[in-house]
């Protein structure tokens, strides 16, 4: 009797498993973060979250009224966002259960908005994240890998929207990459890199391999002036490829890649300083050496014209009168003398005269006889 009584509650508890809208599987004494989107109408409605198999056997764990928190459970609501969002730490196996996102409606229904199943294992898990909070940057880059041990379709899919399967896509116009691989502890291992982030990538956003998924928070920020920065400078450089822990708890791994490379910009730079000043001590060289050859040129000019103003100075223009040299007579002085003389004189042995002179002398003569 009790076999016949325990097969249909088997049933049962397969049946909400199967039909749970998501089913996350996490590790003993892990914790999860669930989220929980509605829509614009219930922004000001109380939301909780419930545990209980049935609809109306559905117990309340943690309420944005009261109580927002338990010793294992606590709850927020991000009405900008309008996700309310549900973490569960130091969880056991007595956890497993299905679970609800509900929203309060006064005087009416309450509207269950998600269905979950949480199983946790004392194993590893068998879809499991690094971290499920990713940061990055604008115009950068994130990496998400996910480990599964399970089988079935992957696909990466924004909540409430699109999914990316097979080998890539987009999600709102940022690329989306999935790579299946192995690691070192051979692990089969989901990575999922969005590139080409933009500010309205900020969300949640589901790993899902089978029948499993796993939530991950993306927040993109601005980049500030110093990435900026580096990014215009940076050189291209090949990433290398990182490691995953080897446990699921394990820190996570690096998921932005826009700051690579600043000792090499820095090292760039350095060499950029150095050959412009190479080249200005260049330059002042040149500068320096026309300016020594232009002023060489300029005292060799100044000296060879104080050279010749020297030598015109020492010449003499009246020399004095040399006893050996003999000089012409000038022609109308001798003419003047000719003139008042009655009687030509004979010439004296003791004069010179030139052979003009004489010559003028002579015909004076000739003349004078006729």
């Amino acid at each position: 009797m009790a076999n016949h009584l325990s097969f249909p509650l088997l049933l049962f508890i397969i049946f909400y498993r199967v039909s749970a809208g998501r089913h996350v599987s996490v590790q003993t004494g892990g914790s999860i973060t669930i989220p929980c989107s509605y829509d614009q109408y219930y922004i000001n409605h109380v939301k909780y979250w419930c545990k209980g198999y049935g609809w109306t056997h559905c117990s309340s764990v943690v309420r944005t009224d009261h109580p927002k928190s338990t010793d294992r459970a606590s709850i927020s609501d991000d009405i900008t966002q309008k996700v309310f969002t549900v973490i569960m730490t130091d969880l056991e196996p007595d956890d497993s259960n299905t679970y609800r996102c509900v929203v309060e409606i006064n005087g009416g229904t309450d509207s269950m908005i998600q269905l979950l199943y949480l199983s946790v294992t004392p194993g590893t898990p068998e879809l499991y994240v690094d971290q499920q909070e990713v940061t990055g940057v604008e115009g950068g880059s994130v990496t998400v890998r996910c480990y599964y041990s399970n089988s079935g379709d992957m696909k990466w899919c924004r909540m409430g929207g699109d999914c990316v399967s097979g080998f890539s896509g987009t999600l709102n116009g940022t690329s989306v990459t999935l790579k299946r691989t192995s690691d070192a502890n051979n692990r089969t291992v989901l990575t999922v890199t969005m590139s080409g982030l933009k500010m309205e990538n900020t969300d949640w956003y589901w790993c899902r391999v089978g029948e499993l998924e796993m939530p991950v928070h993306i927040t993109v920020s601005q980049q500030t002036a110093t990435q900026r920065t580096s990014k215009m400078t940076s050189t291209t450089q090949d990433p290398t490829p990182q490691q995953p822990s080897a446990s699921p708890t394990a820190e996570p791994v690096q998921t932005d890649n826009t700051s690579q490379g600043a000792e090499g910009n820095m090292e760039e730079v350095h060499q950029r300083s150095v050959k412009v000043l190479l080249i200005s001590l260049g330059m002042l060289v040149v500068v320096t050496a026309g300016i020594l050859v232009t002023w060489k040129m300029w005292r060799r000019h100044k000296d060879n014209k104080a050279k010749d103003q020297t030598t015109n100075n020492s010449v003499d223009p009246f020399p004095e009168a040399d006893d050996d040299v003999t000089y012409s007579t000038v022609i109308l002085q001798h003419k003047t003398q000719l003139k008042g003389q009655t009687k030509s004189a004979e010439p004296d042995d003791n004069v010179v005269y030139s052979s003009l002179a004489l010559q003028v002398t002579t015909q004076q003569r000739a003349a004078a006889q006729q």
